[in-house]
């Protein structure tokens, strides 16, 4: 049995009209109606357009086609990453979205669903062809949708009803925000979806903040030597807002979030840029901070700005302690080895030449066994 449409305030009734006729004009190839100016954000006009521009009529129907099981499977073969990242922030969002009929979906960067939560009906088969695994929707296939504009727009937005281009999509109401990869490269988007839902706009901003705690467990999951925290002076760290930087034994980023990008525009052309090309800061000062756990670290910019920073080091990663009296003898000798590199290298305060010198091997050889062992 279909949900029944909620009662709707006077306000909300004068929101939907206001909708209803801004769409209308553009889609007549009219202008924006100037009482629809400030109700109608500017990437909803441009999607409407866009979709005028392929040819499309609102009244078509639409198929929610999926695409092939093969597509599917490496799809879903080269989203796993970010798929297994998102499932905790999923099953979050389900707590704090358990009264509202909304319920989540996770695609990849091109429109096609690989993932979902939250209290589907599957009853219901407009929920049901939405969030069948593998389904395209994509701008290009169903129109203009959160999920197509928060790809296309590559910021968090928010879609009410009407504000779909068609008429078989008006039914929904979603916030979606794009996912960046440890690299800066959009990986796909979060959505949150309502069926003749009462509008929540405060969605946008539980999407943007849930997106951002993904984007930080991707990060995390790359191989770094040590991890900074950053954020402007005066902030408390330790939260997701904050910047994450992952640096190797090098001091090479080797993974960076959407807030570390923000404060370090230099990672946004050189997303492998070295630790003492962003930071004032020697990198032997880094590690060292890492090694004596200190508190918030004072880090000068280059641009003369300064930031603070927590330095941790990985578990498994340079500043690795010496192994207890007697627990030598029950490392195997591959671990042993590995043990005396990463305690070199932290003894070093990160500089791997002097590292190696100490072991009396190469450079790369120390590389290549660090890389070996993540």
């Amino acid at each position: 049995m279909l949900a029944s449409l909620p009662p709707t305030s006077p306000t909300a009734e004068r929101r939907l009209t206001t909708i209803a006729a801004a769409r209308a004009r553009v889609l007549d190839g009219g202008a924006l109606p100037d009482a629809a100016a400030g109700a109608i954000e500017p990437w909803i006009e441009r999607s409407w357009r866009r979709c005028l521009a392929q040819g499309f009529e609102p009244s078509r129907r639409v198929a929610f086609d999926t695409v092939s099981r093969a597509v599917l499977r490496q799809t879903l073969e080269a989203n796993h990453a970010l798929i297994e990242a998102a499932r905790p922030a999923l099953e979050r969002l389900s707590e704090a979205m358990a009264r509202t009929r909304y319920f989540a979906l996770l695609t990849n960067a091109q429109g096609i669903v690989v993932d979902t939560h939250g209290p589907i009906d599957a009853r219901d088969p407009r929920a049901a062809a939405i969030t069948r695994i593998g389904a395209d929707l994509s701008e290009a296939a169903v129109g203009t949708t959160a999920i197509g504009a928060a790809l296309i727009e590559q910021h968090p937005v928010w879609l009410h009803r009407g504000e779909h281009f068609f008429e078989d999509t008006s039914v929904y109401s979603c916030a979606g925000a794009p996912l960046f990869g440890p690299d800066g490269r959009c990986l796909g988007m979060l959505d949150l979806t309502g069926i003749d839902a009462v509008e929540r706009p405060e969605l946008r901003h539980l999407v943007a903040r849930t997106a951002r705690g993904i984007e930080n467990a991707l990060a995390l999951r790359q191989p770094h030597a040590l991890l900074l925290r950053l954020n402007w002076p005066g902030q408390t760290l330790g939260s997701d807002d904050d910047g994450l930087v992952c640096l190797d034994v090098d001091g090479r980023v080797t993974a960076a979030n959407s807030t570390a990008r923000t404060l370090l525009p230099l990672l946004g052309s050189e997303p492998d840029a070295h630790a003492e090309t962003l930071f004032a800061t020697p990198l032997s000062a880094l590690f060292d901070a890492a090694r004596r756990h200190k508190a918030a670290l004072d880090l000068p910019l280059w641009s003369g700005l300064r930031l603070q920073g927590w330095v941790h080091a990985r578990e498994r990663g340079a500043s690795t302690p010496t192994p207890a009296a007697g627990e030598a003898e029950n490392l195997s000798l591959k671990d042993l080895e590995l043990h005396l590199i990463r305690k070199a290298v932290a003894d070093a305060r990160g500089n791997v030449q002097q590292a190696a010198r100490t072991l009396g091997i190469s450079r790369a050889t120390v590389y290549r066994k660090l890389r070996q062992n993540g």
